[in-house]
């Protein structure tokens, strides 16, 4: 596999990472951001759609870019370094990927086109509490009800869900609560009657919510793809998701590294910069190995993202977040006991690397979830 870039994908890094360093460039510079009216900065938001990232990954039929994994792996790696808030991966990376994925013509002219102009805002609202993460564990029900639908049941953690425009919901319209088949997904416009919101702040400085759906109406226009079929969109989609999440925790410990190493070379005790200590030295060493396995691996499910093989992807996928995880959790640890006391304040950078860092080990599947997955599979790279 080739994981050199080409011309154009360098200078889409280059692009973003300057906007991100402009617009993320101090933690005063997130606060103001986190502190506005919906959590978030809606002028950033404006400056993605400007410059093509909102309408990244779709076709250029639709409004989009027509990028692909290896792009969006790029543009999110600049977001973890920068810990921005937007909800970019909410938007075009979940919900985006959704409706690539199960939408039909109609559908995707009408809304793409939208996400890409920063006026539409996608929250997947799939994860419930007894799931855990079982992503066919549905409980929530959709029934008929004349030429329609009526939604009822309790959604989790949606993220960037109080802010969203259009929620895509899951909802079960066939067989038991766990069964793969009979779930299906519905467009539900936010202002629906009988949707109700809990917005919040998560614990990594971003939002989330709590849906409530008490016979909330959905026209058939609403199901995206066929009925009772969702669950290989779901996997699939979900996937595409952790491929970009594993970008997005490359980017933040490839800066908490930075942060580390740049306080060993300031930090002074007996006279000295702490940095000149070989033990510490070697500690840092071990921080860029955890971070390179990291990156590889992250590469890997790039480029494994739209295999059309789901069990090669899936087992691709799953080791990944595995070794991000593993690497996640060894940096951050290393970051904060390197730095002292001052990592865990909230007036420094380190210790919100750390809080963001933690947050996505857990999103959509802890590390012995998908070591299970892998074992399961039993293999990378199919026989």
């Amino acid at each position: 596999m080739d994981f050199d870039l080409t011309d154009e994908q360098r200078l889409m890094q280059d692009s973003v990472g300057r906007l991100m360093a402009d617009a993320y460039g101090s933690l005063e510079q997130r606060n103001r951001h986190r502190a506005e009216p919906l959590g978030w900065s809606e002028q950033l938001w404006a400056r993605y759609a400007e410059l093509g990232l909102l309408g990244l990954p779709f076709s250029e039929q639709h409004g989009g870019f027509g990028g692909g994994p290896q792009e969006l792996m790029l543009v999110m790696e600049a977001f973890g370094r920068a810990l921005a808030v937007e909800p970019y991966f909410s938007t075009v990376v979940l919900g985006g990927a959704l409706l690539r994925l199960a939408g039909s013509p109609a559908q995707q002219s009408a809304l793409i086109s939208r996400i890409a102009e920063g006026k539409l805002r996608l929250a997947f609202a799939h994860a419930e509490p007894q799931a855990r993460y079982d992503l066919y564990d549905v409980a929530t029900t959709a029934h008929r009800a004349g030429s329609g639908w009526v939604l009822d049941g309790e959604k989790t953690l949606v993220l960037h869900g109080d802010s969203a425009d259009l929620l895509i919901v899951s909802a079960r319209t066939a067989g038991e609560r766990t069964d793969a088949e009979g779930i299906s997904l519905f467009l539900l416009d936010a202002a629906t009657r009988g949707v109700m919101r809990r917005g919040y702040p998560t614990q990594d400085g971003l939002r989330a919510a709590e849906v409530s759906l008490s016979g909330a109406p959905a026209g058939e226009d609403a199901v995206l793809g066929k009925p009772g079929a969702a669950a290989p969109v779901i996997a699939q989609a979900v996937d595409l998701a952790l491929a970009a999440l594993c970008a997005e925790a490359v980017g933040a410990m490839e800066a908490l590294h930075a942060l580390t190493v740049d306080y060993l070379k300031t930090r002074k005790q007996f006279g000295v910069p702490i940095g000149s200590f070989q033990v510490l030295q070697h500690r840092a060493v071990d921080m860029m190995i955890a971070l390179e396995q990291a990156r590889s691996m992250t590469m890997y499910a790039a480029m494994m993202a739209d295999s059309a093989d789901a069990e090669e992807r899936r087992a691709a996928i799953a080791a990944a977040k595995v070794q991000v995880n593993r690497s996640a959790r060894f940096l951050g640890q290393q970051a904060i006991q390197l730095h002292g006391g001052i990592g865990m304040t909230m007036e420094y950078k380190a210790g919100h690397y750390f809080k963001r860092l933690a947050m996505m080990e857990s999103l959509f599947g802890d590390t012995e979830h998908h070591l299970r997955a892998v074992a399961q599979h039993g293999h990378l790279i199919g026989d």
